[in-house]
């Protein structure tokens, strides 16, 4: 029995010495972890000194996904070239808006309210952009639009700027292509309705046509759609009925390709005309060969550089991606380079310093062209007119601001 006692006593001593070993060794990465996280905050503080972030908000998914790539692709591409400014790095924060109203009121809100980001460019699509301004302006953080064309965009939001023209005066330029260039005396509408920037247009070319043929009956029938809708026949065949010497249809690319290929199909040898949001690869990948002599406005073109940072861009773009560049991309790498600006000229990240610059912006010299903004935080800069020539976007013509 002593040395059965003997025995256990020894084991509790030995047991108790492995239990202090096991807590002291226990108590050093606990004492590690609390070291790490008093000064984590301090290198983290000193860390977002050195960075300056932009937010990105684009349809990176969803039905207007490709126009948001190809806007995406200019951004970065100009934060690569200008990855600093005032000495510190610029950090992209980029979130997928999802091609949706909601989302991109989110995704703008996430920006602002956890990323703390000092400026927002985006986003493809107006209505996405219209979705954004509210947040834009109650938290009185800059944004800018690479592409979205609708005048509410910056209407009554003195914290929205954009580095494209706006869409009545690219109505009117295709008005006047249709009445001068196609010699068209009466039009039909074709718009997708579910779409701020296709209704919008779609006004602005009426409202145009009407003026330049003064007929008030020049437009001779309109019919609607949605987003994601794949059979036009109904419409196209209403409107064949019509005979409209010209169609005016601007709209996602994708629902647009569908309805050029089906008013083919249909028989009807009626040209039929479109916005910026057609140049993508996708409009002519869906459209094959019943895309061929389409024409459409849009901002830039490759094949005639209009100043020093059009070739800046074009060298870099070419070298990295071995095509051209479309349109969108271009005016993403503007917005960037606009955000850099401003912020140099403020010399402070602060956005109402920021936002004060940009509205100050004149003859700022972009790779899509010449920027001043005008009081309603819009470019005043000229339009390029494009035609699709063996599956390619093909150069036609530069109109100039109305004066």
């Amino acid at each position: 029995m002593m040395k059965f006692g003997k025995k256990l006593t020894l084991m509790m001593v030995f047991m108790l010495m492995v239990s202090l070993v096991v807590a002291g060794c226990g108590q050093k990465p606990a004492e590690t972890s609390n070291e790490q996280a008093e000064n984590s905050p301090t290198e983290a503080e000193t860390s977002q000194e050195d960075v300056i972030k932009i937010g990105v908000f684009e349809p990176l998914t969803g039905a207007n996904a490709a126009g948001g790539a190809i806007e995406l692709e200019g951004v970065e591409l100009a934060n690569e070239l200008y990855p600093e400014v005032l000495g510190k790095k610029v950090e992209l924060v980029i979130v997928d808006n999802k091609s949706d109203k909601v989302e991109a009121a989110n995704a703008t809100a996430r920006l602002i309210e956890k990323e703390k980001v000092s400026a927002i460019i985006g986003s493809w699509g107006s209505s996405f952009s219209m979705a954004a301004g509210d947040a834009v302006r109650n938290s009185q953080i800059p944004a800018i639009g690479a592409s979205c064309t609708n005048p509410l965009v910056t209407l009554n939001n003195d914290y929205y700027f954009r580095a494209c023209f706006i869409d009545p005066f690219q109505g009117a330029v295709m008005a006047n292509y249709a009445f001068n260039k196609l010699g068209a005396k009466k039009a039909a509408i074709i718009q997708e309705v579910s779409s701020d920037y296709s209704v919008g247009l779609a006004k602005f070319f009426t409202d145009a046509f009407k003026k330049i043929t003064d007929d008030e009956s020049a437009i001779v029938g309109s019919a609607s759609y949605n987003t994601g809708d794949q059979d036009f026949t109904a419409q196209l065949t209403n409107i064949k009925q019509l005979k409209p010497d010209v169609i005016f249809a601007p709209g996602n690319f994708t629902e647009s390709a569908l309805l050029i290929k089906q008013a083919k199909q249909l028989g009807m040898d009626i040209p039929i005309l479109g916005g910026d949001t057609w140049e993508t690869q996708e409009l002519i990948d869906i459209g094959g060969e019943d895309i061929e002599g389409t024409v459409m406005s849009t901002f830039f073109t490759s094949e005639k550089p209009i100043t020093e940072m059009s070739k800046v861009f074009l060298d870099k773009y070419r070298e990295k991606y071995n095509k051209e560049p479309a349109s969108c991309t271009a005016l993403g790498f503007d917005a960037y380079i606009m955000v850099i600006d401003a912020i140099k000229r403020a010399e402070s990240s602060d956005p109402k310093a920021i936002r004060d610059a940009l509205a100050e912006t004149k003859d700022f010299e972009g790779a899509a062209g010449i920027i001043t903004l005008d009081e309603n935080g819009d470019a005043v800069k000229s339009a390029v007119i494009k035609v699709v020539k063996d599956g390619k976007f093909t150069y036609l013509d530069t109109v100039e601001p109305m004066k």
